[in-house]
């Protein structure tokens, strides 16, 4: 994967609780062509208080208000045993599984399982007992940034490094956590500004609608590509309408592959490809008229034309004042 941006491709709760829902939404991931499809892992009662109710954009997708966010996120809970089938089915797809924690006891579940990836979603960057235990593992750590603060990112990286994960098995996300995120607050340049400031490989969790946004931070240097994608944006659910649809997800794919070859090394040099075209783009010195032997070059009987295989037009001062050795005709090169 060096030198190859991360792309994951967000199922999240998109599965509506509904496992051949779930398998559908594996199956136009590994079409898309992305690194990972990525679930949520989350016992529900151990994630929310009764009490608490759905975000306005949970309320809105869902279209009801009354419904609590622990009633709303019971129905989208995966059990154990749908972990197993969902990982063997991205095994036949030839596509890897991610799926993040909410919790302590689904970390240790899911590392049972062992996923290879860890994801920090931005609501669990200020909650300790999780980073501890998620650092305690030892294992490359992808970290949201949603809500966050400066100081939050940098108490959060601090905590899973002295818990016993490599700083260099870290990498922060930056992350709007508005669904979907408006353009003027996506504030896309915060992206490296946590780079300058914590020395760690950096990526984008975009929330936005359409595509532009993730494409443009792989441009800024994005590592990691995160988006949540869905079968139907007209479908019930919290992150539904906030997704991309797969058409959609293969063209982000796609824009983000071609950004990747066209950032090149760095060395502003002619290319292999543009090379043929040098002797037909640029000019040469040229003569301006029928010149006869023993003539001497001056502004009027020279010129400048293609093709660009003779003496070249910065030589220009050399040859004025030179005497012509041989006769030239008009448009001949010198």
């Amino acid at each position: 994967m060096e030198n190859k941006v991360l792309i994951i491709a967000e199922a999240g709760v998109n599965h509506n609780g509904d496992m051949a829902l779930a398998k559908k939404l594996i199956d136009a991931a590994a079409d898309a062509g992305v690194d990972y499809v990525k679930f949520q892992t989350f016992n529900s009662k151990k994630l929310v208080s009764k009490s608490v109710q759905k975000a306005d954009y949970q309320k809105l997708n869902t279209n009801d208000e009354v419904e609590s966010q622990l009633k709303m996120l019971q129905k989208l809970e995966l059990s154990k045993e749908d972990h197993l089938v969902l990982i063997q089915h991205c095994k036949t797809k030839n596509i890897k599984f991610l799926s993040t924690a909410f919790d302590l006891d689904s970390i240790d579940f899911l590392n049972t399982l062992r996923i290879d990836l860890w994801k920090v979603p931005s609501g669990e960057i200020t909650n300790l007992p999780y980073l501890r235990k998620l650092g305690s593992l030892g294992k490359p750590v992808i970290i949201s940034t949603g809500m966050a603060e400066m100081s939050e990112i940098e108490d959060a990286v601090h905590v899973i490094i002295s818990s016993g994960t490599k700083k260099e098995d870290i990498t922060v996300l930056h992350c709007n956590t508005e669904y979907p995120t408006p353009m003027h607050d996506v504030n896309l340049t915060a992206m490296n500004t946590i780079k300058n400031v914590f020395n760690v490989p950096i990526g984008y969790s975009d929330h936005t609608l359409g595509i532009e946004i993730p494409i443009a931070a792989v441009a800024l240097g994005a590592t990691v590509i995160e988006k949540h994608f869905t079968l139907d944006k007209t479908m019930d659910g919290p992150d539904h309408k906030a997704s991309l649809e797969p058409n959609e997800l293969k063209a982000m794919v796609t824009g983000i592959r071609n950004i990747e070859q066209a950032m090149g090394n760095g060395v502003k040099a002619p290319s292999p490809s543009e090379a043929k075209n040098k002797p037909i783009a640029r000019k040469s010195i040229v003569a301006n008229m029928d010149i006869s032997k023993g003539e001497i070059f001056n502004e009027n009987n020279i010129t400048v034309k293609r093709p660009g295989t003779g003496i070249s037009p910065m030589k220009w001062d050399e040859i004025i004042g030179k005497v012509a050795t041989k006769n030239y005709k008009a448009d001949e090169l010198i």
